[in-house]
Protein backbone atom coordinates (compact mmCIF):
# COMPACT_ATOMS: atom_id res chain seq x y z
CA UNK A 1 0.00 0.00 0.00
CA UNK A 2 1.26 3.44 -0.96
CA UNK A 3 2.00 5.78 1.95
CA UNK A 4 2.94 9.40 2.54
CA UNK A 5 6.55 9.53 3.68
CA UNK A 6 6.42 12.48 6.09
CA UNK A 7 3.79 14.77 7.60
CA UNK A 8 4.94 17.83 9.52
CA UNK A 9 2.79 19.47 12.21
CA UNK A 10 3.73 23.07 13.06
CA UNK A 11 1.67 24.14 16.06
CA UNK A 12 2.34 25.34 19.61
CA UNK A 13 -0.67 23.52 21.10
CA UNK A 14 0.51 20.26 22.74
CA UNK A 15 -2.98 18.77 22.76
CA UNK A 16 -3.48 19.47 19.05
CA UNK A 17 -0.05 17.98 18.30
CA UNK A 18 -0.92 14.86 20.29
CA UNK A 19 -4.40 14.31 18.84
CA UNK A 20 -3.34 15.00 15.26
CA UNK A 21 -0.39 12.63 15.61
CA UNK A 22 -2.76 9.91 16.85
CA UNK A 23 -5.22 10.56 13.99
CA UNK A 24 -2.39 10.39 11.45
CA UNK A 25 -1.06 7.14 12.91
CA UNK A 26 -4.54 5.59 12.82
CA UNK A 27 -4.70 6.14 9.07
CA UNK A 28 -1.71 3.81 8.69
CA UNK A 29 -0.83 5.86 5.60
CA UNK A 30 2.02 7.96 7.04
CA UNK A 31 5.55 6.68 7.60
CA UNK A 32 6.88 9.55 9.72
CA UNK A 33 5.44 12.49 11.67
CA UNK A 34 7.61 15.49 12.56
CA UNK A 35 6.38 18.13 15.02
CA UNK A 36 7.56 21.71 15.62
CA UNK A 37 6.17 24.18 18.15
CA UNK A 38 6.71 27.30 16.02
CA UNK A 39 7.37 28.39 12.48
CA UNK A 40 11.03 29.28 13.07
CA UNK A 41 11.90 25.73 14.12
CA UNK A 42 10.09 24.38 11.06
CA UNK A 43 11.72 26.78 8.59
CA UNK A 44 15.15 26.12 10.11
CA UNK A 45 14.54 22.39 9.67
CA UNK A 46 13.58 22.84 6.01
CA UNK A 47 16.70 24.95 5.38
CA UNK A 48 18.95 22.38 7.09
CA UNK A 49 17.41 19.47 5.18
CA UNK A 50 17.25 21.16 1.76
CA UNK A 51 19.62 18.65 0.22
CA UNK A 52 17.97 15.67 1.88
CA UNK A 53 14.82 14.85 -0.12
CA UNK A 54 13.58 12.09 2.21
CA UNK A 55 13.45 14.46 5.21
CA UNK A 56 11.40 17.13 3.47
CA UNK A 57 7.73 16.63 4.43
CA UNK A 58 5.13 15.76 1.84
CA UNK A 59 2.39 17.47 3.88
CA UNK A 60 2.75 20.35 6.35
CA UNK A 61 -0.08 21.32 8.71
CA UNK A 62 0.56 24.92 9.76
CA UNK A 63 -1.04 26.84 12.63
CA UNK A 64 -1.68 30.57 12.24
CA UNK A 65 -1.00 31.86 15.76
CA UNK A 66 2.26 30.71 17.35
CA UNK A 67 5.03 32.34 19.36
CA UNK A 68 8.43 33.21 17.84
CA UNK A 69 7.27 32.87 14.20
CA UNK A 70 3.60 32.56 13.30
CA UNK A 71 2.15 30.78 10.29
CA UNK A 72 2.10 33.89 8.09
CA UNK A 73 5.74 34.65 8.83
CA UNK A 74 6.61 31.00 8.15
CA UNK A 75 4.93 31.24 4.74
CA UNK A 76 6.90 34.41 3.87
CA UNK A 77 10.15 32.56 4.60
CA UNK A 78 8.94 29.38 2.90
CA UNK A 79 8.19 31.24 -0.33
CA UNK A 80 11.83 32.42 -0.38
CA UNK A 81 13.21 28.86 -0.18
CA UNK A 82 10.48 26.86 -1.92
CA UNK A 83 12.26 26.70 -5.27
CA UNK A 84 15.39 25.30 -3.61
CA UNK A 85 13.59 22.37 -1.97
CA UNK A 86 14.02 18.98 -3.65
CA UNK A 87 10.25 18.37 -3.75
CA UNK A 88 7.02 20.30 -3.35
CA UNK A 89 5.31 20.42 0.03
CA UNK A 90 1.53 20.42 0.33
CA UNK A 91 0.73 23.00 3.03
CA UNK A 92 -2.58 23.41 4.82
CA UNK A 93 -3.20 26.26 7.22
CA UNK A 94 -4.97 24.82 10.27
CA UNK A 95 -6.35 27.28 12.79
CA UNK A 96 -9.02 27.84 15.39
CA UNK A 97 -9.56 31.24 13.74
CA UNK A 98 -12.76 31.55 11.73
CA UNK A 99 -11.93 35.18 10.94
CA UNK A 100 -12.85 35.77 7.30
CA UNK A 101 -9.70 37.91 6.89
CA UNK A 102 -7.52 34.90 7.74
CA UNK A 103 -9.43 32.68 5.31
CA UNK A 104 -9.16 35.26 2.50
CA UNK A 105 -5.49 35.86 3.22
CA UNK A 106 -4.84 32.11 3.09
CA UNK A 107 -6.65 31.84 -0.26
CA UNK A 108 -4.36 34.55 -1.67
CA UNK A 109 -1.17 32.55 -0.96
CA UNK A 110 -0.29 30.17 -3.78
CA UNK A 111 1.81 27.95 -1.50
CA UNK A 112 -1.27 26.98 0.53
CA UNK A 113 -3.47 24.10 -0.56
CA UNK A 114 -6.25 25.02 1.85
CA UNK A 115 -7.44 26.42 5.17
CA UNK A 116 -8.94 24.11 7.79
CA UNK A 117 -10.62 25.13 11.05
CA UNK A 118 -9.71 23.19 14.19
CA UNK A 119 -10.48 20.68 15.40
CA UNK A 120 -9.23 18.83 12.34
CA UNK A 121 -11.08 15.59 11.73
CA UNK A 122 -9.84 12.20 10.60
CA UNK A 123 -11.90 12.77 7.43
CA UNK A 124 -9.99 16.02 6.77
CA UNK A 125 -6.70 14.17 7.18
CA UNK A 126 -7.79 11.30 4.94
CA UNK A 127 -8.84 13.79 2.24
CA UNK A 128 -5.44 15.50 2.39
CA UNK A 129 -3.51 12.21 2.37
CA UNK A 130 -5.63 10.80 -0.47
CA UNK A 131 -5.08 13.93 -2.56
CA UNK A 132 -1.30 13.69 -2.06
CA UNK A 133 -1.22 9.98 -2.86
CA UNK A 134 -3.31 10.39 -6.00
Amino acid sequence: MKKVDTVCIVDDDDIYQFTTTILLRKTELVNKIVVFSNGLKAIDFLKEEMGNRENIPDILLLDVNMPVMDGWEFLEEYLLIRSKLPKSVVIYMVSSSVDERDVLRAKSISALSGYLVKPISSENLMDIISAVLN
